[in-house]
This record gives C-alpha cells, sequence and structure tokens, in this order.
C-alpha cells in the first residue's frame, strides 16, 4: 500500500514538473513570436537627411526625377529605380546598367507627373534646384526626398541612396576607399602641383561655363586636390558663361573641358570651333598639351561619388602621370 502511494506522489509530481515546462516553453515560443510579428509589421524606417527626417518603406520602390546627383548614387550602388530621367528621350549610356527595368519619367527639369504618378513610386527623388510648385506637386504623389546639387553633399548623397536600398556599409565601404586613395594622391599633388592652376570648364550651348568652388568637379580640384582657386571662380555663382577672352587671362596650367553633344545640339561644332580659334590655341595649357577633353563622362555631375572618383583616376592618369 505504502508503496502504491509513494509511486502515485511520484507520478503527480513527474506530470507536475512536466506541464510547468512545456507551459514555460509554450510562453517562450509565444514570447519569440510576438517579437517575430511586431519586427514583421515594422515595416518602414526614418532616415536623416542634411536635417531633415523622412519616414519611408522599407525596400522602396524609387522615382529618380531632376536629380541627375541621384541618379549617379544608383550607379554607384547598383540601385535600379522603376522610374528615371531621361535625355533627349533616352536614357543615357552612362546609366544603362540600372535602367533596364525603368519607365522615362521626362526631362531632367520637365518632370512628367503623369507617369509619376502611374508608376505608384514609394520614394520620389528629386532635386534642390526644383521650384516650391514642382515640388508641391511631387508631395501629392508620394514621399519627395530633395536631393542637393552642392557638391559638398556628395557623401550625405551617397549615404541617403544607401539607407534607402539598404546598402549603407557598402556606401560607407566606398567613401572610406575614396579617401584613402585621396591621401596618396594629396601627397603626389604637393609636390607635383605648386604654384601650378587648373580649371574645369564645360561647353554648353557653345559657351565656355566657369563654376563656383562648390559645384561640379571643382571641389575636388581645390579642396581634395589643394590647387589654388582662380579668382574667376572665386567669383562666380554657380554656373556662368566666360568669354574666351576673359578665360584667356586666367590661362591656367590645366584645362579639363566637358563637352557632351547633347548641350550643344543648336551649335555641334562648338568643340572643334574652340580648338581652332587663335586665341584658345595661344593658351599655355593648349600649347603644353595638357587640356583634357571629356576624362569622364561628358554627363557627370561633378560632385557625386561617381564622378569623384572618376575624376581622381582620371587625374591621377593624367596630371600627376606627367
Amino acid at each position: 500500500m505504502l508503496k502504491k502511494w509513494i509511486s502515485l506522489m511520484l507520478l503527480t509530481l513527474l506530470f507536475t514538473i512536466l506541464v510547468a515546462c512545456g507551459q514555460e516553453e509554450t510562453q517562450e515560443a509565444n514570447s519569440s513570436s510576438g517579437k517575430e510579428e511586431a519586427e514583421d509589421t515594422s515595416q518602414s524606417t526614418e532616415i536623416n537627411y542634411l536635417g531633415e527626417t523622412y519616414e519611408v518603406p522599407k525596400d522602396p520602390s524609387i522615382v529618380i526625377t531632376g536629380s541627375l546627383e541621384a541618379m549617379e548614387d544608383a550607379l554607384m550602388l547598383g540601385v535600379e529605380p522603376i522610374g528615371a530621367i531621361s535625355v533627349g528621350g533616352e536614357f543615357p549610356e552612362l546609366y544603362q546598367e540600372i535602367v533596364g527595368s525603368a519607365e522615362s519619367i521626362g526631362e531632367k527639369q520637365q518632370p512628367n507627373l503623369e507617369k509619376i504618378l502611374e508608376l505608384n513610386p514609394d520614394v520620389i527623388l528629386s532635386t534642390t534646384k526644383f521650384p516650391e510648385d514642382v515640388s508641391s506637386k511631387l508631395n501629392e504623389i508620394a514621399t519627395v526626398i530633395p536631393v542637393s546639387h552642392l557638391s559638398t553633399d556628395w557623401k550625405d548623397n551617397l549615404l541617403l541612396m544607401g539607407e534607402l536600398s539598404g546598402d549603407k556599409e557598402i556606401a560607407e565601404q566606398i567613401l572610406a576607399d575614396y579617401d584613402e586613395q585621396l591621401e596618396e594622391i594629396q601627397a603626389k599633388a604637393s609636390e607635383q602641383l605648386q604654384d601650378k592652376t587648373a580649371v574645369v570648364v564645360r561647353i554648353r550651348s557653345g559657351n565656355i561655363m566657369i563654376y563656383s568652388q562648390n559645384t561640379f568637379f571643382n571641389p575636388s580640384l581645390y579642396e581634395d586636390f589643394g590647387l589654388a582657386v582662380p579668382s574667376v571662380v572665386e567669383a562666380a555663382e554657380a554656373q556662368e558663361a566666360i568669354s574666351l577672352e576673359k578665360f584667356s587671362e586666367v590661362n591656367p596650367d590645366y584645362i579639363f573641358v566637358q563637352y557632351a553633344e547633347s548641350e550643344n545640339a543648336d551649335n555641334p561644332e562648338a568643340l572643334s570651333d574652340l580648338e581652332v580659334n587663335p586665341i584658345w590655341q595661344s593658351l599655355q595649357a593648349v600649347q603644353n598639351d595638357q587640356v583634357y577633353v571629356n576624362v569622364v563622362d561628358p554627363l557627370a555631375q561633378g560632385g557625386t561619388a561617381w564622378s569623384k572618383i572618376e575624376f581622381l583616376k582620371a587625374f591621377k592618369e593624367n596630371v600627376l602621370a606627367e
């Protein structure tokens, strides 16, 4: 009788322990499941960019309008927008790697609002150059992030694209690699280019265009590579046309010329006419064979990770290799 009673007590105790363990495991499983569900239901994220905070979906569909800077950042990280800027009705060769599935949403300064609405993107990357009326209309379609056109914001621009695409670590590595390569360039430039001057110009509608210190490729030349800033660049406000006569007064040691046929459709002989002009031929850079035409793609914006990396390579191969 006593043995039976002891056996019964042991069985009861064992059953109680098993039930308790089962309940604990169930609670843990439910707790873990609840956490996973909470994580799964959080489908948006906050992005901080140039002092503003934007709430966007994770892995958003993106339309790029007005900002070729954003197009270059997308190219740098392999991000494929569902809608992108066309030039002359076509996607430039420069962007072919990322526009295979994209649709044109208009030209740089002429976004097709109806097409953007039809694509129904999660995020619209526009430009700080857009007027308020255009920006307000875009905001009615989706979250709009105006991408800075200033070359000095290039790192923030790339990190923005990295956060949107989930490739922030890759973007950070690209920036670190550039800084490492730049140290080498700076050391060589300080030795070889003392008292040397350089200017980047773009030929547009047959005119010679110069740029302010913080736009186009100028931050690369004057901040990164440490060359002296010519007075005409110091005085420039954004983009300005300069006469050949005035440019000849600068008479730089090195000239970088960016020329795109699409930007000179009304004057297709602009570059060849310039090259045979006696005033141009009198420049020391021309006489010393130190004029470099389209060392990077002529549509490159200058102030992006892609542009700066390509320009750094070209500068090293052409100027510092001499």
